[in-house]
């Protein structure tokens, strides 16, 4: 049931006393998470249905939802994620476009063959998407910007994005010596 579950947002804390609550959406127009009717958790088994919804700022909403009557109710709903089921979700149209989801878990390999590892996570902190990405030989992950020039292949059908890592660096370099 998992693998036909999209993350579209998470429950964040109480918003008031009246049983409102703070939600940060996942979706392209984050009103439109509202649309996505029931919602369910993780394990498919609890269902929420959003009956308003008002942006606070960017993705961060305050939202009510059925049967959430007070503070109390609200906060025990902290931190629940909030997923749809993948048949209610328009087909992406356009060849650059991606659900997150089907991101994670593809391999990375260099333009040459070699093996980098594997999508852990798509990231965003505000200056595009990055892929968190858990190398094939061990060790702590590693960022790849998912961009066309570092990312240029995305094959769902292969399971594996084709990459060009940005080169490394060891350290700062010396600073040029100034004339005299």
């Amino acid at each position: 049931m998992a693998d036909d579950l999209i993350l579209m947002g998470v429950l964040g804390a109480p918003h008031g006393v009246r049983g409102e609550m703070r939600l940060k959406s996942f979706t392209e127009d984050p009103l439109a998470i509202a649309d996505y009717a029931p919602l369910t958790d993780e394990a498919g088994k609890r269902s929420f249905r959003i009956l308003s919804a008002r942006s606070v700022k960017d993705d961060m909403l305050v939202v009510r939802l059925d049967g959430v009557a007070d503070r109390d109710q609200a906060a025990a709903l902290t931190n629940t994620r909030l997923f749809a089921p993948r048949d209610q979700l328009p087909p992406v149209e356009d060849e650059d476009e991606f659900y997150h989801a089907d991101l994670i878990g593809l391999a990375v390999v260099a333009e040459n063959g070699e093996e980098l590892g594997t999508v852990l996570a798509v990231l965003d902190f505000g200056a595009g998407e990055i892929l968190e990405i858990q190398p094939a030989s061990g060790g702590r992950p590693f960022m790849l910007p998912f961009t066309r020039e570092a990312a240029p292949v995305v094959d769902l059908e292969a399971g594996r994005i084709v990459a060009r890592p940005p080169v490394e660096t060891s350290g700062e370099e010396e600073p040029p010596e100034e004339a005299v």
